[in-house]
């Protein structure tokens, strides 16, 4: 049975921290594959998000080179809200058969219950959750819930974004070629 994880959201813009998750996600998950799926319309987000097409270039920018990470356009093809429901029933029906597990940080866990048709996701895959610096841990009322264990990160989109406004480095918190797409395109300024 083929193991697949999938790791969502905004990406605004992709860092370190999110490659340091998906690489600790592979490791203690004994992944076979890894999607990427930048969020299309993120219905939970109260501010505007980069253009999809600049999100989804730095994603494919920061996980080349990892056979196993895959882009998955899957949210960015489809109208309207991004809910993690809808993309979980078709990449299911598109491949059956496999394992699922949703990747999501201790802080995104917290939020869980607001999310759309979350009793039905819950019973579609099993979640995967990173502690994260800060956080306090959530206790985990569902049965399938799996731990990541990752170094101390406190690296945030929220902050990169305003590094960049400020005009200030951001090279030690993306990967490289990230840094310089931002630059070339002057993104977050």
């Amino acid at each position: 049975m083929k193991r697949i994880g999938l790791f969502g959201g905004s990406f605004d813009p992709v860092h370190n921290a999110h490659l340091s998750l998906a690489k600790a996600a592979l490791r203690d998950l004994a992944l076979d594959e890894l999607r990427w799926i930048p969020a299309g319309h993120p219905w939970q987000k109260t501010r505007a998000v980069t253009f999809a097409g600049h999100r989804e270039a730095m994603v494919a920018l920061a996980i080349e080179g990892e056979p196993r990470f895959v882009l998955d356009r899957i949210e960015l093809d489809r109208p309207g809200p991004s809910y993690t429901l809808d993309t979980v029933r078709a990449l299911q029906a598109a491949q059956p058969g496999a394992q699922w597990f949703l990747i999501v940080g201790q802080d995104q866990q917290a939020g869980l219950p607001t999310w759309h048709g979350i009793d039905e996701l819950r019973s579609l895959i099993t979640l995967a959750v990173a502690q994260r610096p800060g956080v306090p841990e959530v206790a985990a009322s569902e049965a399938a819930v799996r731990t990541i264990e990752l170094p101390p990160m406190t690296l945030s989109s929220t902050e990169l974004r305003a590094r960049c406004a400020a005009g200030l480095p951001i090279d030690e918190m993306v990967p490289a070629k990230v840094a310089r797409y931002i630059d070339q395109h002057g993104l977050y300024r």
